[in-house]
């Protein structure tokens, strides 16, 4: 009788076993790829292709209400890019708007070369060199950033490129060579709208995203 009982326990234990390792290896297996745009952001897992069709993971908030050409363009960019991440790359963005803007209104040269490619930083440099020449100065404050919305996304060759439409709020002052204010007012916030584009090579070491292209939304 005890060894009935003993043999019972063993088998019980075997199952347990089992189920813990292969349990976990197909709950593994059936997480949808690339998790780097689900919620939970955990690793990605693999599918089997007859599955993939049939498993619904949850979607990152980012992606709610992303067309299908944008979200394909995303898969691409993470596809190409390991180490790409929705999330942390929208936060970054967010904190390069705010940089560039500010380096922009500061007529920091030196940061705006660091965060954007050359033919937008030669950009920003004519109309500060028009600025300067005219005496005027900006005075300006981003109040906040309301909204920020994937407006597109590609893989050009290695080339991945987003383009994200910011919606913030700007009190903005220009001031003549005196200190005189010529326009604007620090009492009334404007909405401002742009679309701006960061591109990285994904076959390169520098992390880094620059700022590409930039247009008004």
């Amino acid at each position: 009788m005890l060894e009935i009982v003993l043999l019972a326990m063993v088998a019980a234990f075997l199952g347990l076993r089992l189920y813990s390792v292969l349990g976990r290896r197909a709950e593994h297996e059936e997480e949808s790829v690339p998790q780097r745009f689900d919620a939970d952001d955990k690793p990605a897992g693999v599918v089997h292709p007859a599955t993939a069709a049939t498993v619904a993971a949850p979607r990152a908030p980012e992606l709610e209400g992303v067309m299908p050409a944008v979200e394909r363009g995303l898969r691409e960019i993470a596809a190409a890019d390991n180490s790409f991440n929705l999330g942390q790359f929208l936060e970054g963005a967010r904190g390069a708007y705010r940089m560039v803007l500010e380096a922009f209104w500061q007529g920091d040269r030196e940061t705006l070369r660091e965060l954007c490619d050359d033919d937008v930083y030669a950009g920003f440099v004519a109309a500060l060199d028009a600025r300067e020449a005219a005496g005027e100065t900006l005075d300006n404050t981003l109040i906040r950033i309301e909204e920020t919305r994937i407006h597109s996304a590609s893989l050009d060759g290695r080339m991945a490129r987003i383009a994200l439409l910011f919606v913030a709020d700007v009190a903005a002052i220009t001031r003549d060579k005196d200190g005189n204010v010529i326009a604007g007012s620090l009492d009334d916030a404007i909405e401002s709208r742009d679309v701006w584009t960061f591109a990285r090579n994904t076959a390169a070491r520098d992390p880094n995203w620059v700022l590409d292209e930039t247009d008004e939304g």
